[in-house]
């Protein structure tokens, strides 16, 4: 079992920053991918940005270049900066890790208001 704890969402307005920060914990497998995904209201949920243990990035289009992904491996934990936020980023935030497994967090609410 791997439990996700995320934190820093809140409220921002459009323009501004956040970021996210999500700590995994139990049964790590070294060899993994850790990221994050968004649901708005009434839509599906959407890759945002994952990251694997080795480093290598990807990115929805509609964040790149606003939004940076890292990792901190001695931690566990994977975070994302958000910057040049639209109201259109609005949405509730999943935490993925995806070991031999796939976890998901609980969620925070990131809203960008106009």
């Amino acid at each position: 079992q791997v439990q996700l704890v995320e934190s820093g969402g809140g409220l921002v307005q459009a323009g501004g920053s956040l970021r996210l920060s999500c700590a995994a914990s139990g049964s790590i497998f070294s060899i993994n991918t850790m990221g994050w995904y968004r649901q708005a209201p009434g839509k599906q949920r959407d890759l945002v940005a994952t990251i694997s243990s080795g480093y290598i990035t990807n990115y929805a289009d509609s964040v790149k270049g606003r939004f940076t992904i890292s990792r901190d491996n001695a931690k566990n934990t994977v975070y994302l900066q958000m910057s040049s936020l639209k109201p259109e980023d609005t949405a509730v935030y999943y935490c993925l890790y995806r070991g031999p497994s796939t976890y998901w967090g609980q969620g925070t609410q990131v809203t960008v208001s106009s």
